[in-house]
């Protein structure tokens, strides 16, 4: 990727809307997925942390963020969004300007007109600011649905799903579709999108050549998350390579990088305030048995025995700080320390686009507000003057 093409970047405020409260006892769960005991939840305190979010989402517009970025998850306390168009609905009505990035309902367990007709609600509903992200679902989403959706043919349903959105989204209604595992006979949604041909999309994924070859041919982004960073930038080039193949070029604002963020006034404190919000997140918001987080049939035999393989994916909740600063994408540290090292993740992808994670596991909210404030502030003008700068300098200049 040439370094003098990255020279702008758009920050989305990427929040997990987690149940962060941490029981005295949490020692005896052996997971905080799949069949952590919804007895565990407080209803009142889940009020107060849905109160909390909103006001983050708020934040994050007001800072000047380019947006903001919600997911789903089940049976989890890592997510309070098992339904994610019902907190897109809310922040829509509670913003103006900042787009929103649905990262998203698993397709292949649901069905897909009802998701085409939900997110075209929300993309009119908010006057054409949404975009949206296609997860295959963490393996952990299969033990919490109905048991019929086999993981084996996860990624069939995925694809006949997405093609079924992208026809009700862009072809006149009705229609009749006969596919291997929907059947409708009139795909008439309604509303169809503020945004045309459609909103924005991504795939998510962790790397799997199967998902980079799904992306490129719906001629989508690309999003990859928790893999170590050489994996990422590995996905990032076969992207680019198989498009050009079709004859299509990759734009920057076509990937999309998560990170976790902090800044404070040094890299001391930084590190001093963050870092046992990262050891807590994973080994206890992340802790997951690894039967629940590959489900047979839920990824090919090679994709199985590369995940296996890798410490940050078999073994995170025995990785150290020193092992999580080295594999994952943290940036943790003072503003021209976080600033460096995002200008550098944007060069090494060829990436303009940024989730940020700023609260994680049991983060007190003045550390998330000052840590935003502080990025917003600080850090944001630093790396747009240094990647601007950069772009000013000659392609054979700046690779020298």
């Amino acid at each position: 990727m040439d370094p003098a093409a990255i020279d702008d970047i758009a920050f989305y405020f990427f929040h997990n809307c987690g149940y962060g409260e941490i029981p005295a006892d949490s020692e005896r769960y052996r997971a905080t997925w799949v069949d952590y005991p919804n007895s565990v939840f407080d209803p009142e305190v889940g009020h107060a942390l849905y109160r909390h979010h909103l006001r983050l989402m708020r934040l994050a517009e007001q800072l000047g963020f380019d947006g903001v970025a919600v997911n789903e998850h089940h049976n989890t306390h890592f997510s309070m969004t098992p339904a994610v168009s019902v907190m897109a609905g809310a922040i829509a009505a509670q913003t103006e300007r900042v787009r929103i990035l649905v990262a998203g309902v698993p397709i292949n367990l649901a069905y897909p007109n009802r998701v085409a007709e939900e997110y075209a609600m929300l993309d009119v509903l908010s006057g054409g600011r949404m975009e949206y992200a296609f997860p295959l679902g963490t393996g952990m989403e299969y033990w919490a649905n109905a048991g019929q959706v086999n993981p084996a043919t996860a990624r069939a349903r995925f694809r006949e799903s997405l093609e079924v959105i992208l026809r009700a989204w862009t072809e006149p209604g009705p229609f009749r579709h006969e596919g291997e595992f929907f059947t409708y006979r009139y795909l008439n949604p309604w509303p169809t999108p503020y945004q045309k041909p459609h909103p924005k999309i991504f795939i998510v994924g962790s790397g799997s050549i199967e998902t980079v070859e799904l992306a490129v041919e719906h001629g989508a982004g690309y999003s990859v998350v928790f893999v170590p960073i050489d994996a990422q930038l590995r996905a990032f080039d076969r992207m680019r390579e198989l498009a050009a193949e079709r004859g299509r070029a990759v734009a920057p604002d076509d990937l999309i990088v998560v990170a976790m963020v902090y800044v404070a006034d040094t890299d001391e404190e930084a590190t001093r305030e963050l870092r046992p919000h990262v050891e807590t997140f994973f080994s206890w918001t992340h802790r997951v048995p690894p039967r629940y987080l590959l489900p047979p049939g839920y990824v090919s035999t090679p994709e199985f025995l590369r995940r296996a393989s890798d410490t940050a994916l078999a073994h995170g909740t025995e990785a150290t700080w020193e092992d999580m600063l080295a594999i994952m994408r943290i940036a943790c540290g003072s503003p021209d320390t976080v600033a460096d090292t995002i200008v550098q993740w944007a060069r090494d992808a060829g990436c303009s686009r940024l989730n940020v994670i700023f609260e994680l596991a049991d983060m007190p909210e003045w550390k998330v507000v000052k840590s935003m404030t502080m990025f917003a502030n600080e850090v944001v003008p630093r790396v747009r003057a240094r990647l601007s700068a950069r772009a000013d300098v000659p392609a054979a200049v700046a690779a020298g």
